[in-house]
């Protein structure tokens, strides 16, 4: 059996960035005998997130839930948080170690600047992963919205002569992302677009397209709440119908792939190499 694995598949540069730091701050913490956590997992995969617990870093889901633990160092994760949380979080008492993605931070000051303009902002995602709702937080209230499918385009509307300022989560999916706009663009407001993607995502998913266009079966790995994990499966499936979404080789059936000569790998941008090695190993080993 042939198999291909993705050259992007696996740690994004923001993702390796925040969970170097993390494990970092976790011996230092250890040394000098303080709390360390996390505001929500520091990454979406399960075995990284375990690894940092055995480690004493304890993600915490909510700032009320942070002010009842001990006062230490909390860690913002690469998706980044609003502006309330970062005031309400050093209010509380707890210093601060900032691992948000360079490239979310870089949309925290579009939301800011645009904002102070009088842009309506419009942010391309989906409105319940964790960068969006730290994006925002930076953006002026009662000014923003979030838009993550046709139908919501379509029914999106303002005062005419309102200036639009649209971006994207970072992992969007880059054809959907230009379909919204183009809605978005024909109900003729003053639209200034900024294409937000990050340029790993978007390699990322034209490479794993690619892949699946050639091979029998292809293997997406990644944490099931991971978005641009998801977004890749989407694109898998759609060039290649034996596309399968499994977080670690256990969750791989490999009778499925009895009966096919090659198989894409690819992985999201949370999946430690380790396990894409495993994964790769396994399948070239059974086969």
């Amino acid at each position: 059996m042939k198999v291909t694995v993705a050259k992007s598949a696996g740690f994004c540069f923001g993702v390796k960035r925040a969970v170097e730091t993390v494990y970092k701050e976790a011996e230092k913490a250890k040394e000098e005998g303080r709390p360390i956590y996390t505001f929500g997992p520091i990454i979406h995969n399960e075995a990284v997130v375990s690894d940092l617990e055995k480690k004493g870093v304890k993600a915490v889901a909510s700032i009320e839930e942070l002010k009842e633990q001990p006062r230490g160092t909390v860690i913002i994760r690469s998706h980044g948080v609003g502006r309330n949380v970062y005031e309400e979080i050093k209010d509380s008492g707890f210093e601060i170690v900032d691992a948000t993605c360079p490239f979310v931070l870089k949309i925290h000051r579009f939301a800011e600047r645009y904002g102070r303009e009088g842009y309506y902002l419009v942010i391309i995602g989906n409105r319940e992963h964790p960068e969006v709702e730290g994006i925002m937080g930076w953006a002026v209230r009662g000014a923003a919205a979030v838009i993550e499918n046709r139908e919501e385009a379509e029914n999106f509307t303002l005062e005419q002569s309102k200036k639009v300022c649209i971006v994207s989560q970072t992992t969007f999916n880059y054809n959907k992302f230009q379909e919204l706009v183009e809605i978005i663009r024909e109900k003729g407001y003053d639209i200034n677009v900024l294409n937000t993607i990050c340029n790993a995502t978007s390699e990322r998913q034209a490479e794993a397209a690619g892949i699946s266009k050639e091979v029998d079966a292809m293997i997406v790995i990644g944490g099931k709440t991971s978005s641009n994990t998801q977004k890749l499966f989407e694109i898998c499936k759609k060039e290649c119908e034996n596309t399968y979404y499994i977080q670690t080789f256990k969750d791989l059936d490999l009778s499925r792939l009895k009966s096919v000569d090659n198989v894409g790998i690819t992985a999201g941008a949370s999946t430690p190499n380790k396990i894409i090695e495993e994964v790769q190993k396994n399948v070239r080993n059974e086969f």
